[in-house]
């Protein structure tokens, strides 16, 4: 059911590559009249190629990013609602447009090409800027109020927790050490406080793995997860289908945990009669991951974990 198939990344998505397009299309069982969320609209690749499989249903598509709303702007289709919005508040924003359940489910997860390659936002270590990452500007602590203002313990804490660096312990006395000098405003001045410890030869994953580990605090992307997941069961309809990419195994734990069991433990609960007590099945055995051909086309795909359930 699904075969891996080369996608052309044409024109349309110059803003951000859909990825494994075909497979999360196949994956959500599109009915024409149905209603659908796009958690994660960003350029909006996923919920425009939804939105042509639809004649009388309704797309809901939720961005708390300023540019995805200006994006979804483009989108003049009767059958497509804009949300801005977190999308750990999934059920509460549904509500208000009168929908109570959903036929399907995606959520992309991570971060956009858009703004990756955006670099006033401060996501890449390919630019120097300011250090933001908030995927919503107009609230919370950005990555230099991070790195400036938390302890070193909590520093220790999140680049052991969010970027699994082995060195952990090491950068947040780096960072501190540096901070005590002068405040590290940008990019720039947080790679030269870590230069040193970068393991040669291996220097763009370790900042990968830095700047993973500020994005994941900053934006809450953990605990978003957990508040999504734990809504799923209860906003879809019966038959109707979650279907979920992750990037790292961060994100795809939690997923695969919740689906196999109901828990983010990955332990199984059971009735007195020792049934499965869980609100998912899933659908593929093993995470779907993009084709060779996708890859060359798109290199973000490379890290793709495709994952689909249904609800009982």
């Amino acid at each position: 059911m699904f075969k891996k198939t080369v996608i052309l990344l044409e024109n349309d998505y110059r803003y951000h590559y859909p990825v494994m397009l075909k497979e999360c299309l196949e994956g959500l069982n599109i009915n024409p009249a149905g209603i659908y969320v796009d958690v994660t609209f960003g350029g909006g690749g996923h919920s425009r190629a939804i939105l042509e499989k639809l004649t009388t249903g309704h797309l809901y598509s939720f961005d708390q990013d300023a540019d995805a709303r200006l994006e979804s702007e483009k989108i003049t289709s009767e059958n497509f609602t804009f949300i801005a919005a977190n999308f750990r508040h999934i059920k509460k924003y549904l509500r208000v447009h009168g929908v109570k359940q959903v036929n399907g489910i995606l959520a992309d997860l991570g971060i956009s090409s858009h703004q990756i390659d955006t670099p006033e936002r401060g996501f890449s270590t390919r630019f120097d800027a300011i250090l933001d990452m908030r995927m919503n500007t107009n609230t919370g602590l950005s990555a230099k109020e991070v790195v400036n203002e938390y302890s070193v313990e909590d520093l220790h804490k999140i680049f052991g927790m969010y970027g699994e660096l082995k060195n952990a312990k090491t950068v947040a006395n780096a960072i501190a050490t540096a901070r005590a000098s002068a405040h590290l405003e940008t990019i720039h001045d947080l790679k030269n406080a870590l230069q040193s410890f970068a393991p040669r030869h291996k220097e763009h994953k370790f900042f990968a793995q830095v700047f993973q580990a500020l994005r994941i605090e900053v934006n809450e992307e953990m605990k978003v997860l957990e508040d999504f997941l734990e809504q799923v069961p209860e906003v879809l309809a019966p038959e109707g289908r979650l279907v979920v990419m992750a990037y790292h195994s961060l994100e795809d734990r939690p997923v695969k945990n919740y689906i196999r069991s109901g828990k983010f433990s990955g332990e199984v609960e059971k009735d007195f009669f020792g049934n499965e007590i869980k609100p998912l099945q899933s659908i593929t055995r093993k995470p779907i991951e993009a084709s060779p051909e996708e890859i060359a086309l798109n290199p973000r795909a490379r890290s793709a974990k495709l994952r689909i359930a249904e609800k009982k």
